[in-house]
């Protein structure tokens, strides 16, 4: 055995070794979490304590730091102070210990540490040195240079002011930390905050801190919702405007195949003839391009008419699209195109119809199913069916849809010798789930955060529309379930479709 494999062999003891270590440290923060959940001060404290100690003899000094922050805000919960100091004298020792972590590193450390201290001096309504452990924080964000850091510090600092009557200082510090979340459109952090400093406010009694945060985060909300609003309608107007654009490409290259039908036709049937055709499919576009237009302003006015704007286009564009030859490939993807558009825009409008279920054996119709894909599936590809031999009521005709969509994606995108798998796990009296998986390539994150919502993506026609999935979305979502994608799954892409009786 040559000296390249031991030092890979050691490497990969070192890797596994970590992994054990990590698993008994991640099993004491759980339990000490688990305790804290049920308010077990005490029970939670002293594992957060063993935690602590633990991590510290590991090297960990950060997991450590935050258990210790933890166990200290449980400790003064009931007035140990004495006891909570010497726990963070503890953890500034354990920081100062690591050699291995950098300057920022440790600052953003110490911040931790020193914000608990100046929480624990608010709780005793000790202004001066709460003041002096603010400007400690201070410094060490600065040294931190980490934007999060900095985030908190506002935060911090609006808590002291106005815990301590400094109604003006903390609406500044408060606006400027709204204003900066806002302008990065992270609208939901903000509103946590607003909630979470409002809570603080009650939980310690301080009607000043509630009557001033409530009020601030009611401008803030009018505000935003404006914001919200016009973002939407720029969003509608942009999509609009994309789909007058391709809508205008693709009546270019279909006007150039017209000219040679109507050359053909002229040849046959005679000038005149030709002008009377050509002028009523004229008037027919000039009349539907007004109704477009009507249709757009009114888009445009309420952001609340968007469904019914897209469902009312694609049943006008039909009637036209249907008289062009559908063996063209752009007509084609046109009309199926508009079909969707109506589809999804139908399941949108009635998804609080309800549906009526049946009762299925679910094992029989899943291989129904698993049959109709057979046929798609690539060389040496695997299709497993694993679904139990029992009786549940579904609706056969929307999860028929679903899952067909499902396995048809993962028979076109599963390489040669991959595997499908299709299942279906009962989860409860009145909950099941149907599972697709595959080895494909899976997904980006992006791509999992946009794959159920339509029009998102600018596409050519020709190679899908991208609604199908939004569509099963829908369909799930009519059924009172709904359509995902576990994210945990990292050998491929895993769908599940939760399904309530």
């Amino acid at each position: 055995m040559n000296k390249k494999t031991v030092f890979l062999l050691a490497l990969l003891c070192n890797f596994l070794m970590a992994i054990a270590q990590d698993a008994q440290k991640s099993s004491l923060q759980q339990r000490a979490e688990a305790e804290d959940e049920k308010q077990n001060i005490a029970a939670a404290r002293s594992l957060y304590i063993h935690a602590f100690n633990d991590y510290a003899n590991r090297g960990l000094t950060e997991p450590g730091v935050k258990c210790a922050v933890r166990a200290t805000a449980l400790y003064y919960k009931e007035n140990f102070w004495q006891e909570a100091f010497d726990l963070l004298r503890r953890a500034d020792q354990t920081i100062i210990a690591d050699q291995q972590r950098p300057g920022s590193g440790k600052a953003a450390l110490h911040y931790l540490v020193s914000k608990e201290r100046m929480q624990m001096y608010i709780k005793m309504r000790r202004s001066e040195p709460a003041k002096e452990h603010l400007k400690t924080m201070e410094n060490y964000a600065a040294q931190a240079s980490d934007e999060a850091v900095s985030n908190d510090l506002l935060y911090a600092k609006a808590i002291y002011y106005y815990t301590f009557g400094m109604n003006a200082q903390g609406n500044a510090v408060f606006k400027e930390m709204a204003d900066k979340l806002t302008a990065q459109k992270e609208y939901d952090k903000v509103d946590e905050v607003y909630r979470t400093l409002i809570s603080n406010g009650r939980k310690s009694g301080n009607v000043n801190m509630v009557a001033q945060s409530y009020s601030s985060y009611m401008v803030w909300k009018d505000s935003v919702n404006a914001i919200k609003v016009r973002d939407e309608i720029a969003a509608l107007k942009k999509t609009i405007s994309d789909h007058e654009a391709s809508i205008a490409e693709k009546d270019s290259s279909l006007t150039t195949r017209w000219a040679i039908i109507i050359a053909l036709c002229i040849l046959a049937i005679g000038l005149a003839a030709a002008l009377v055709v050509g002028g009523i499919v004229l008037m027919r576009f000039i009349l539907l391009s007004r109704k477009q237009k009507n249709t757009i302003k009114l888009a445009n006015e309420s952001n609340a008419l968007k469904a019914k704007f897209i469902s009312n286009i694609s049943a006008q564009l039909e009637p036209t699209f249907k008289k062009l030859d559908s063996s063209i490939p752009e007509v084609q993807a046109l009309l199926e195109f508009s079909n969707h558009v109506q589809t999804l825009s139908e399941l949108e409008n009635t998804k609080d119809d309800g549906v009526e279920l049946e009762d299925t054996q679910v094992q029989h119709f899943s291989e129904e199913i698993a049959d109709q894909i057979r046929g798609k599936l690539k060389a040496d590809v695997t299709l497993t069916v694993n679904v139990p031999k029992m009786t549940v009521p579904i609706n056969r005709e929307l999860t028929s849809h679903i899952l067909l969509h499902l396995l048809t994606n993962a028979a076109e995108y599963t390489p040669a010798g991959g595997t499908i798998w299709l299942e279906f796990k009962k989860r409860s009296a009145h909950t099941h789930q149907f599972i697709v998986s595959d080895t494909g390539s899976g997904m980006t994150e992006e791509q999992r955060e946009n794959i159920f919502k339509p029009f998102v993506v600018i596409r050519d026609l020709t190679t899908g529309d991208g609604l199908g999935l939004p569509i099963c979305k829908q369909m799930a979502l009519k059924m009172n379930g709904d359509l995902d994608i576990d994210p945990s799954f990292t050998k491929g892409t895993r769908f599940v479709l939760d399904l309530k009786a």
